[in-house]
């Protein structure tokens, strides 16, 4: 039975997989809108969660670059952005498989984006990771919502624990580059 990090690390790529599969779908005015979200746009969001998820993961790994700015355009291309974001995905599950009760209880000392020195227990950093995930997620939801008139897919916790599966995005990219 997976811990709450690892199920937490595969509810974030299940939810990521079923956002990136609405988005993939839009036209690019919409999918580049600004609706007023703290991202601006779909598109400046999805950039933010993967900028999050490498920011912190270079914080927790040493691997990685640390980004200038929390709003940093990584990617300008979505299908680019969407390879990236299953590559940041199947990393982070890989990192939290690799961590025991007692590394999750230790302390993690990082630097914030401003340099200054911080040090928190492994298992607080991973709350937030996927609390800020969840809460960004949120926006991006609401990106569907607004540009599209329709209801977005769901991303309850609860449809993953009952088996439901996600889009094949790896196979959607492939047939992309075709």
């Amino acid at each position: 039975m997976p811990n709450l990090f690892q199920q937490l690390a595969a509810y974030n790529s299940w939810a990521n997989a079923r956002l990136y599969e609405a988005a993939l779908a839009l036209p690019e005015e919409l999918y580049r809108a600004d609706v007023g979200v703290f991202f601006h746009s779909l598109h400046g969001t999805l950039n933010h969660l993967l900028l999050t998820d490498r920011l912190w993961l270079t914080r927790l790994t040493g691997i990685g670059e640390q980004p200038k700015r929390l709003d940093q355009i990584l990617y300008e291309d979505r299908l680019e952005l969407a390879r990236a974001r299953l590559a940041e995905d199947a990393r982070l599950i890989a990192v939290v498989d690799g961590y025991d009760e007692a590394t999750l209880a230790r302390l993690h000392a990082y630097q914030t984006t401003s340099g200054k020195p911080q040090e928190q227990p492994l298992a607080d950093i991973l709350l937030h990771l996927f609390n800020h995930q969840t809460h960004h997620r949120g926006h991006a939801h609401a990106c569907l919502s607004i540009t599209t008139r329709q209801e977005p897919p769901p991303l309850d916790l609860l449809m993953l624990q009952r088996g439901l599966p996600p889009p094949n995005l790896a196979e959607r990219l492939n047939a992309s580059t075709a």
